[in-house]
């Protein structure tokens, strides 16, 4: 049974004891009434009114009766905000996983970093920041010539890195890992 139910029928219970509790109240009055009569219209019974006697039962039943409407109104209600911690905490638990798939990806691209030369790192890394650059655009980031940028190029592409694409009279590079 979820919190909500359980509140609620926590809350129906605590109207039926406060309606007892009412019953028995009013028949304690009356039974004192009843007396009152019977000893001549006086309340006082061993120096204490009869009035006063006999509360103890009323007030732990509306001590109990408030412990259990508190209890219900707090499950209804915790139900709301369990719902909101449990929604936050699959939003956590989303970034954290992004987050560990990224750096994956980051330290694996670190480790593929480590076996290329220079020249090679920096085609990469140029590459990775703009994926579908034009080999022009890559030829002028990279400070390298025409021909040793096709060479490393084709040595990338051997190595199955990157995929060269024509489009139109131009290529795009793409990284392929």
């Amino acid at each position: 049974m979820d919190n909500r139910k359980l509140g609620i029928v926590l809350i129906l219970i605590s109207i039926v004891f406060i309606v007892a509790i009412i019953i028995f109240k009013i028949q304690i009055n009356s039974l004192v009434d009843t007396l009152m009569i019977e000893t001549g219209g006086n309340c006082i019974q061993n120096g204490e009114c009869l009035h006063e006697q006999n509360n103890l039962p009323v007030y732990t039943g509306v001590g109990i009766v408030f412990i259990t409407l508190a209890l219900g109104l707090y499950l209804i209600f915790f139900e709301k905000s369990q719902k909101y911690i449990q929604e936050t905490q699959r939003e956590i638990v989303g970034v954290l996983e992004q987050t560990k798939k990224k750096q994956d990806i980051d330290e694996k691209f670190e480790y593929l970093l480590r076996g290329l030369n220079e020249d090679e790192k920096k085609v990469i890394n140029a590459v990775r920041e703009q994926d579908g650059i034009e080999q022009a655009t890559l030829r002028i980031r990279t400070d390298l010539s025409k021909t040793k940028l096709s060479v490393i190029l084709s040595e990338l592409e051997k190595k199955k890195l990157v995929k060269k694409v024509p489009h139109g009279k131009k290529n795009r590079i793409f990284l392929k890992i």
